[in-house]
């Protein structure tokens, strides 16, 4: 079938206003225009360019997980303690941020299966606020892994942040040292941590958990580093290689365990699980 026979079906001619508004979504990449159904048929990945574009917590743990996962409880933190105020105050851009997503903050967290195999797995939303970690973020990736460890199986971690939430000021960056510890304890416990970053994974996010995994996986083409690329260059004063700070890159010199499309991710996971992750993880 034709694209053209597949919009025509689709769509009904008998008023303008009946038109759907998305039934095509363009490419980030390579600017193709693509027919939305599809595009998330293949798991938002561009099947002409395979640009991985950027999903929700929901749609991603729905990817990762078997049927049946348990969605954790959201955690309660203290909102704008330091009554931070730029442009906007800080409760409205969090109040604008929650009208346009299903979930208060940036990090989501559920019990389930992958491939059988019992895990934790935390999702950093990119849409929330830049993915920011903030209080809220650091006190999900606590409570996250607090269950892996109570559960006695793996924790997967899917990284997006554009940093350390500046509203929160010194608390944003006391969530670091947190999740590390949480990191350690996982070790020290003798359970699997594995990292999944994706565009972009960038500031403190990378300067603690997102790499201090078991194993790192990346997807393709994913935006990985701490500081941006203009002021690297700008301060070696030297023009950075093609490529760099991308999965491919890493993953060449050794940052970066695998590069793994999305449509091969979750069988990656289970059988990284299966090989890691003590005998009574098993379901």
């Amino acid at each position: 079938m034709s694209w053209l026979t597949r919009v025509r079906n689709s769509l009904s001619f008998g008023s303008k206003r009946e038109t759907p508004e998305d039934l095509w979504v363009k490419c980030p990449s390579c600017s193709e225009m693509l027919f939305t159904k599809e595009y998330e048929e293949n798991l938002y990945v561009c099947p002409r360019c395979e640009h991985h574009g950027r999903i929700g917590a929901d749609t991603r743990l729905a990817q990762l997980l078997d049927d049946g996962y348990e969605v954790l409880p959201e955690v309660e933190v203290r909102e704008d303690p330091l009554k931070f105020r730029d442009s906007k105050r800080y409760t409205d851009r969090l109040k604008q941020a929650r009208a346009k997503n299903p979930h208060d903050d940036a990090f989501t967290a559920a019990f389930g299966t992958i491939e059988g195999h019992r895990a934790v797995v935390g999702v950093q939303d990119f849409m929330f606020m830049g993915g920011s970690m903030g209080q809220a973020v650091g006190s999900a990736f606590v409570a996250a892994a607090q269950r892996a460890l109570d559960e006695k199986c793996g924790m997967v971690v899917v990284t997006a942040a554009g940093g350390a939430r500046m509203q929160e000021g010194i608390l944003s960056l006391m969530q670091m040292p947190r999740a590390t510890v949480m990191t350690r304890r996982l070790k020290e416990a003798g359970l699997p941590y594995i990292v999944v970053l994706t565009d972009p994974t960038t500031g403190g996010v990378t300067a603690s958990y997102a790499m201090l995994g078991d194993v790192h996986i990346a997807e393709p083409g994913a935006l990985i580093g701490f500081a941006g690329q203009r002021v690297i260059q700008e301060t070696i004063r030297e023009k950075l290689p093609e490529g760099f700070q991308r999965a491919e890159y890493l993953h060449e010199h050794g940052m970066v365990d695998m590069v793994v499309p999305r449509a091969e991710l979750r069988a990656m996971l289970g059988t990284l699980l299966g090989y890691m992750a003590p005998a009574q993880a098993a379901a």
